[in-house]
Order: C-alpha cells, then sequence, then structure tokens
C-alpha cells in the first residue's frame, strides 16, 4: 500500500458552529510524507496535524499554534481516515472548520470531488502491541492489537430519545460511509442556551445537529438511524485517533468516551514505544 493525497484542490464554504461565520475551506495535494497540514490564512500560520498540536478538547477537538486555533476538526479528520489520505493541506479563513450538516457526508462528497491518488511512497500505519486505556470513572476508551480495525462504542443518556445505545463495526471506506457518515452529532435546548449566553454554538441549528428538549428530538426529519447518537461517537473517535496523523490496527471501543479521553488515548499510546509500531505497508499500491 502507497500514501495517498488528492487528484485536484478543492473549495468550500459553511458555517462554523461556535462563531456562527462563513468559512471558505480549500484542500490542495501535498508530496509525500508532507502529513496533514492546517494554513490558517488570515494569520499565516500552519499547523501539523498531531497529537502535541491539540490544545483544548472542551467543546470539540482544537489544534493550535502560537494563540492561533482550529476546532471542531474530528468529523472531517474522520473522513480523511476513511478516505485513506496521508497527506494534504487544510487552508481555511477561519478558527473552525465549518460545521456542514452536523455529520461527515458532505466531506465525503468533497473527497470524491477531489478524487484519490497514490503517491510512491509506502504507506506508514500504526499497529497495536498491547492494550492502551484510559479510564474516568465508569467511562473509558481503550485500543487494543487485533489484525483488523474495528470500532465498538456504548453510550447511556438518561434521556427518553437515546437511553442506551451500541454500535459496532469492522472499519472500511464502505461501511463508513453506509454507517457512520451520515450521523449527526447533537445538543440539548438547554445546553444551547446557556453556549450561547457565552457566545458558543452561534452556529448551531437543526440544520447541522439533532437538537433535543427534556423528551423528544426537535427536528422534523426525526434521525436518520434508531441509533444515530452512538454512531456519531464513531465518528468523533474515528477522527479524533486521527490526530496522530495516521490510521491505526487495532480495536477501539469505549464506554462514553469524550474528545478529551480520546486525546488522553492517543497521547497515552505515544507516549511508550513498547505500546505501537509504526508498519510500512510496502509498495503494494492499496
Amino acid at each position: 500500500m502507497l500514501q495517498k493525497t488528492i487528484a485536484k484542490s478543492v473549495e468550500f464554504m459553511g458555517i462554523g458552529l461556535h462563531e456562527g461565520l462563513p468559512i471558505h475551506v480549500r484542500l490542495e495535494p501535498m508530496g509525500i510524507d508532507s502529513g496533514i497540514l492546517f494554513y490558517c490564512s488570515n494569520s499565516d500560520t500552519k499547523i501539523p496535524l498531531c497529537v502535541e498540536s491539540v490544545v483544548d478538547t472542551t467543546m470539540a477537538t482544537v489544534i493550535g499554534k502560537g494563540g492561533n486555533r482550529v476546532s471542531t476538526i474530528e468529523h472531517f479528520l474522520s473522513v480523511v481516515y476513511a478516505y485513506d489520505i496521508d497527506n494534504l493541506s487544510v487552508t481555511l479563513d477561519g478558527a473552525e472548520m465549518p460545521m456542514m450538516d452536523g455529520s461527515a457526508i458532505s466531506f465525503c462528497l468533497l473527497l470524491n470531488e477531489a478524487g484519490v491518488v497514490t503517491q510512491s511512497t509506502p504507506k506508514k500505519i500504526i499497529s497495536l502491541k498491547r492494550r492502551v486505556e484510559i479510564r474516568d470513572g465508569a467511562k473509558y476508551a481503550k485500543l487494543e492489537p487485533s489484525d483488523k480495525t474495528s470500532f465498538h462504542f456504548d453510550i447511556d443518556f438518561p434521556h427518553p430519545a437515546i437511553g442506551k445505545q451500541s454500535f459496532e463495526y469492522t472499519f472500511s471506506k464502505d461501511n463508513f460511509i453506509d454507517k457512520v457518515a451520515r450521523a449527526r452529532t447533537f445538543g440539548f435546548t438547554r445546553d444551547m442556551q446557556y453556549l450561547q449566553s457565552r457566545n458558543l454554538a452561534l452556529g448551531a441549528s437543526l440544520k447541522n445537529a439533532i437538537g433535543l428538549d427534556d423528551r423528544r428530538v426537535l427536528n422534523p426529519e426525526g434521525l436518520r438511524f434508531e441509533n444515530e447518537f452512538v454512531r456519531h461517537k464513531v465518528l468523533d473517535a474515528m477522527g479524533d485517533l486521527m490526530v496522530m496523523g495516521h490510521r491505526v490496527l487495532g480495536a477501539y471501543s469505549a464506554f462514553a468516551s469524550s474528545h478529551r479521553l480520546n486525546h488522553l488515548l492517543t497521547k497515552e499510546l505515544l507516549s511508550d514505544s513498547d505500546n505501537y509500531e509504526i508498519l510500512e505497508l510496502g509498495n503494494i499500491a492499496s
């Protein structure tokens, strides 16, 4: 398998979740071993995608450098993961990736338009050598050695529309598109009112999230999957793992994990070379 980038540049515009402002984004191909690079055009700042670049995980995964930030990157990165992209430039004129419809499917369509091409150097992946786990009370996130990449997530929300949900799938691009990419983020009206009073979530609406009051889903169209909530948690986890810059060969599982726990998991994994190895997959094109 060889490294991959996109075949041509593509541009798009969308609204940011927190500031509620329009953001213009341009995706461009990059050469071998370039990695994923975010370029903030307003400040002429380049932020490499790596665990060390993460500066906040409170509401989303946020990377930054020198006071400049790019927020809410996890949905986009889940698609970079699924489409097996190694090298990519992401230029944007705002402080967050656009929210699109609250899922990852719009980013899939963009990468379909851009196309994906193989490059001349072997791909690198992270292979688990032993189990790594982060716990916070009953909540946990862990990675275990496996000969395939899989995701298993459980949630338990005391809400009539959510409750206990579980979702598991073996990763492939097609499985991601069919089972995960369309799952939207969700929020509670009581939380939105508080966040917007603090000038956060200003771009949130029923067009880019599942909204819930104390009893029900507020979106007129309803849910896309019966267990859309937990599927979105898997989407987030994939994007959070992609912050490491390489796909992971292993089994991810979690209960009620968050961006913070996922980030701590990646830090713990990379903190000890006995936990993992970087595999070069040779020069057979995928």
